[in-house]
């Protein structure tokens, strides 16, 4: 009886898999805007432009696990414009102890973007540098959000930068000075949608 059961088992664990991803072969999704699973990433000869930003991770520095360093490839091309860190400590009495800190040598936040749930608590304080440059710091908690970085995080950035990149990087594109994805910069349905 135990042998029966268990090539009952097998053979059916077999082919309930196939069963299942047979049905949806011809019509599985596998490309949006022009980026198709299983091609080479050579074939985007233009990602090295990365969009109007550019990007460095940084592992293991000081306090911190893990960081992005966002610069211009356009405007002002290697001025870094935003910068995120991913603190080591990720505990939320950490996250305390850090808004207490920012607080206190930063006043009172401008505005709370978490989410209304308090899975993700985000402060943002907003300055202007002695230029006059807009500048955004923000401190996030998030407890359980896959979609963000768990744990804790800064961030800090000058916005209106990285606007002006962006505008520059379409200006270019539009100009064709450089090799830019024209197809895939359209907004229409047939990009946003998988294929």
């Amino acid at each position: 009886m135990n042998m029966l059961r268990t090539i009952s088992f097998l053979g059916l664990s077999l082919l309930l898999p196939q069963g299942i991803f047979a049905a949806d072969a011809g019509t599985a999704p596998l490309e949006i805007n022009g980026f198709k699973l299983g091609s080479s990433i050579e074939e985007y000869d233009f990602i090295k432009h990365r969009n109007y930003l550019k990007e460095v991770v940084i592992d293991e520095i000081g306090g911190f696990r893990r960081g992005v360093l966002s610069y211009g490839g356009c405007d002002r091309p290697g001025e870094i414009v935003r910068i995120k860190l991913k603190y080591k400590d990720d505990s939320y009495k950490f996250y305390q102890q850090l808004l207490k800190r920012f607080r206190d040598k930063f006043g009172k936040p401008k505005e709370f973007t978490g989410d209304a749930f308090g899975i993700v608590l985000a402060w943002k304080w907003r300055f202007m540098d002695k230029d006059n440059n807009p500048i955004s710091l923000t401190l996030q908690h998030n407890k359980k959000n896959l979609d963000e970085t768990m744990g804790n995080m800064v961030k800090l950035s000058m916005p209106d930068r990285i606007e002006v990149e962006r505008k520059c990087f379409l200006k270019a594109c539009a100009e064709e000075k450089m090799a830019c994805p024209v197809y895939m910069m359209s907004d229409d349905w047939d990009n946003l949608v998988p294929k």
